[in-house]
């Protein structure tokens, strides 16, 4: 049960973001920059930095739906799947599984992330700017991490729900929707 009051039928970030619309508004478009702009990196390598946070973070609300939009993009669960379970084991790029380091390093702490791991995403192709970006996109999930769990929001167990968030995100991106979020009521589950 959430700490505060949000509607029912918006769990996880979405009910806080509804809360407090003023400052949703800055951090759903500093996510849109983020996950969605133009960018060296795909959206679907930017979901992997989310979700292999949010899963270090033991956000099941964030991991779940970033996952699920990571598959929406690749088309598959194998990706993600691997990916929690060993980043080595991915089937990614090089470049990627050392930006996915670097983005479990950020999860403990800036401080952790090591020269070493730096050197190694550099030597595999990493441009300052995808360094950049994971580190900001790794700290900007810690924190939605710590706010969803923060103020104990509800996590759907229903995996439809985050399918359609996964493709909700793929195709919408971070903007809230026009209509608002009526039509979720019916899946929260």
């Amino acid at each position: 049960m959430p700490y505060i009051s949000v509607e029912e039928h918006l769990p996880g970030v979405t009910g806080l973001l509804e809360f407090r619309r003023d400052t949703a508004e800055p951090l759903r478009e500093l996510t849109q920059i983020l996950l969605r702009g133009p960018n060296t990196l795909t959206e679907a390598e930017r979901e992997l930095i989310a979700t292999i946070v949010s899963h270090k973070n033991k956000c099941t609300f964030c991991v779940t739906s970033h996952a699920a939009a990571a598959d929406a993009y690749f088309g598959d669960s194998e990706t993600t799947s691997k990916m929690r379970e060993d980043i080595e084991s991915a089937p990614v790029s090089d470049k990627m599984k050392a930006l996915l380091t670097i983005a479990a390093q950020v999860q403990e702490s800036g401080k952790s992330v090591t020269p070493a791991a730096i050197e190694a995403a550099k030597q595999a192709g990493a441009t300052d700017m995808e360094l950049h970006d994971t580190v900001m996109i790794a700290a900007l999930f810690c924190f939605y991490n710590r706010y969803v769990d923060g103020l104990g929001t509800i996590a759907p167990t229903n995996p439809e729900y985050y399918q359609q968030m996964g493709e909700r995100l793929k195709n919408n991106g971070y903007h809230r929707v026009k209509e608002g979020y009526d039509f979720l009521k019916k899946q929260v589950g």
